[in-house]
């Protein structure tokens, strides 16, 4: 980013987004967003997830007054069938979460948000990548959740740490499953000047 470059803002306290935007070797910010998706009411997942990051995109904009600094804000969401898998709110929950995905496919999807401080949102993506799990015992599933690698996190795993033993197959952006698409994000940064050049 040159020095004329407004400032990017990361709309999220997650790690693993932090790492993404690193290696990717953006210059940003850390701002969580405050708001809360689970109070959203909306039945289809790709609009569900797409005004999640809308709504968190819009929080961190409401409180970022100075200069013209560029908000990114991300929301993912597991789907498997007709369930629609967020965190996990304890343990017992986690491991109810990996069976429903032990054996079959499921679709992670995660929207991206771009925002410019003084001009509001200014664009969006919705990215889907198909997992597929192998079959995984009782006993593979609660000492996997008794790790914590799964805590915090959409689906109750984390396919970059111990869960990818369980990984048979993955169609679409590996870094979207992480929690940030990042081809698609650049190319959000380049699409509205949020980036004058990548890499």
């Amino acid at each position: 980013m040159s020095l004329g470059q407004p400032a990017l803002i990361l709309a999220s306290a997650s790690p693993r987004r932090r790492e993404i935007l690193s290696t990717l070797g953006l210059a940003f910010e850390v701002q969580p967003s405050l708001m809360d998706e689970s109070s959203l009411r909306i039945d289809d997942d790709v609009e569900f997830v797409r005004e999640a990051a809308l709504a968190k995109l819009g929080s961190v904009l409401e409180r970022t007054k100075e200069g013209a600094a560029y908000v990114l804000a991300a929301d993912t969401i597991v789907c498997v069938g007709e369930r629609r898998l967020g965190k996990p709110a304890d343990d017992a929950d986690a491991v109810a979460m990996l069976r429903l995905l032990s054996g079959r496919d499921h679709v992670v999807r995660t929207a991206i948000a771009l925002g410019q401080v003084g001009r509001g949102a200014l664009g969006t993506r919705v990215v889907e990548t198909t997992v597929r799990f192998r079959e995984a015992s009782e006993d593979e599933l609660a000492r996997y959740v008794a790790s914590g690698e799964g805590r915090d996190k959409a689906g109750a795993y984390g396919v970059q740490g111990l869960a990818s033993g369980f990984v048979t197959r993955l169609e679409g952006s590996y870094t979207n499953v992480v929690g940030l698409p990042a081809a698609e994000v650049v190319a959000l940064l380049l699409e509205h000047g949020a980036l004058e050049r990548w890499p």
